[in-house]
């Protein structure tokens, strides 16, 4: 089978309508996986063909070669499948313009930070990409060579002495207050390497936040096989996701930008309101179905949904734990939110597994459970659906799902079991950065985690 590229494509394949050969590449994006293809590119995409400029993409893989091997011998494209009830839905998406693997071409990444025509920097590294230490400072050891900090110490040092102007360095991870935890991180990193070249990029580079949201599940070789015989070319690079995205941006510009607003991107004044309903609403809802679906013995997001007592649990999570605890933003109800959440995790085109949503516990949990735990506590309510996702969340850590699915996939997992070997539960919770300084699980915490753990 011929392989996508944009040569000799057959009529029925539409590529996006801008001239890719006369465009430039005006955005680098460190951590181009499944999410980025089906949520940043794809507004960036849609606005190139709506607007133009040129706002082309170079992906910056960190640590896998696997993007580049998919995406570059297809000249950067890719097909999007959105799935729904209703059926599937194609597009070839050219806004990528190639994949650098940065181990493999550490000059090409600095080059095009350096680059005059590069405006923006974004960012899908996941929360352990950050390398915070478990009080969130910047963990030295772990912000090495490798590490995104030194690509963008490089790349800004040569854009001051060049008097290029300053970049947006735009991050898209689900990390509370992400704008401001990567310029907080980024200043202690070049505190210690180099303080001038760090007083020029607070003044000069802008660092806003943004909230994401689109459901992307792995793509398996079903999904390629399916998109194959419909597009009668090999596509190695499909991406699967939901129709519905959302992506939310704080208007801190330190230069031009694609005009994503024009393509249902919204562009406010405060992030906030948006990412901490998302953060404890749907990421704290997936996190809980995964856990207890897995101990359930199911395998997708739609089945565990589906499953009476565990659906009951995420809509109490959602509208009597966590919505109580959040300040909406205008026109958004919370009740309403929660009710589509629910329909979205139904869909079973998707094949949403819940292992993938179980990875990085550790770094997860703090934003989509224990915040608002936290802030219940302090009003003296109770949250029991939380506390029964924490007492999953603690037997999966202690192995209970391993003989099925393997090896626990967390940056802290050997820490974690270690703890757990030692004293259980409450050496678990006494691991430094798990839990908001400010929490203290009682002794009836601990009962009703225990509960739920022999539930």
């Amino acid at each position: 089978m011929t392989r996508l590229s944009p040569v000799g494509l057959p009529g029925h394949v539409a590529l996006p309508g801008y001239d890719r050969a006369a465009t430039q590449i005006g955005i680098v994006h460190f951590g181009l996986g499944a999410f980025t293809r089906a949520h940043q590119a794809w507004y960036t995409d849609a606005a190139m063909e709506r607007d133009g400029g040129d706002w082309l993409i170079a992906g910056v893989s960190l640590r896998s070669a696997d993007v580049a091997a998919q995406l570059n011998p297809q000249g950067g494209l890719y097909t999007l499948a959105q799935k729904s009830g209703a059926g599937i839905d194609l597009r070839v998406i050219g806004s990528v313009a190639e994949v650098i693997v940065a181990s493999h071409d550490a000059a090409r990444i600095v080059d095009l930070l350096a680059a005059p025509a590069t405006r923006i920097v974004t960012f899908t590294i996941t929360e352990k990409g950050y390398c915070r230490a478990t009080d969130g400072s910047l963990d030295h050891a772990l912000a090495g060579e490798g590490s995104v900090y030194r690509f963008l110490r490089d790349g800004l040092a040569r854009r001051r002495a060049a008097g290029t102007p300053g970049l947006t360095l735009l991050s898209c991870d689900n990390l509370a207050d992400n704008g401001h935890q990567l310029k907080r991180l980024l200043a202690d990193y070049l505190a210690a390497h180099d303080p001038a070249l760090g007083t020029w990029t607070m003044q000069h580079c802008t660092f806003p936040c943004s909230m994401v949201d689109r459901i992307v599940p792995a793509t398996t070789e079903a999904d390629r096989a399916e998109v194959e015989a419909t597009l009668g070319l090999r596509d190695e690079g499909v991406v699967v996701t939901e129709p519905f995205s959302q992506w939310v941006i704080e208007d801190a510009f330190a230069g031009a930008r694609p005009a994503w607003e024009h393509v249902g991107a919204q562009i406010v004044r405060d992030v906030a309101p948006y990412e901490t309903a998302k953060l404890r609403m749907l990421n704290g809802a997936h996190s809980a179905l995964a856990y207890l679906g897995l101990r359930a013995g199911h395998t997708y997001v739609h089945e565990a949904v589906r499953d009476p007592a565990l659906r009951a649990l995420a809509l109490r999570l959602m509208l009597q734990e966590a919505a109580p605890t959040i300040a909406p933003a205008p026109g958004l109800d919370l009740a309403d939110y929660a009710q589509s959440l629910i329909e979205r995790f139904e869909n079973p085109a998707l094949g949403h597994r819940l292992i993938q949503i179980a990875m990085d516990g550790s770094q997860k949990i703090p934003q989509r459970w224990l915040a608002t735990l936290g802030e219940n506590q302090r009003e003296e309510r109770q949250c029991p659906a939380i506390l029964t996702a924490i007492g999953a969340w603690l037997a999966h850590i202690g192995g209970a799902n391993s003989a099925k699915w393997g090896k626990v996939d967390d940056p802290r997992a050997d820490e974690l079991a270690h703890a757990w070997e030692r004293g259980g539960i409450k050496a678990i919770f006494a691991t430094d950065g798990l839990i908001p300084s400010d929490w203290q699980p009682t002794v009836a915490d601990f009962a009703a985690i225990a509960d739920s753990m022999a539930a």
